[in-house]
């Protein structure tokens, strides 16, 4: 049987109080902050997920490649902390339910999660 590889990540000290957990594993969508490394400060979303290399790709960082174009640039997970979390998908909702939130509260901030994107584009 193979084991599956989480990409988990450090949660910011406002979602570790929120939550009660202090990682989680990192979606697509979920807001980080880069903390070590050339990009340390930065802040983005989170592209893709990479699974068997266990790397993530963050929006705006990317590497000049040697004809000049642009590519995106795979982070480390361990070098991330996440700042905001993608509530949209109903089964985390119901796993972050379990850690001492109710269940209406995770509905409340995942349609306000969905607002501000909304708001954003």
């Amino acid at each position: 049987m193979k084991r599956k590889a989480n990409i988990n990540s450090h949660l910011s000290n406002d979602l570790m109080l929120k939550r009660g957990m202090r990682s989680i594993a990192l979606r697509e969508g979920d807001a980080i902050k880069v903390m070590r490394g050339a990009d340390k400060g930065k802040s983005g979303k989170i592209l893709k997920v990479d699974r068997k290399k266990s790397l993530v790709t963050v929006e705006g960082l990317t590497m000049s490649k040697a004809d000049g174009t642009q590519k995106e640039r795979w982070v480390n997970p361990t070098n991330l902390l996440v700042t905001r979390l993608n509530l949209q998908d109903p089964w985390r909702r119901k796993k972050l339910g379990t850690k001492g939130t109710g269940k209406e509260e995770l509905e409340r901030e995942a349609k306000e999660e969905i607002e501000e994107e909304d708001s954003d584009v």
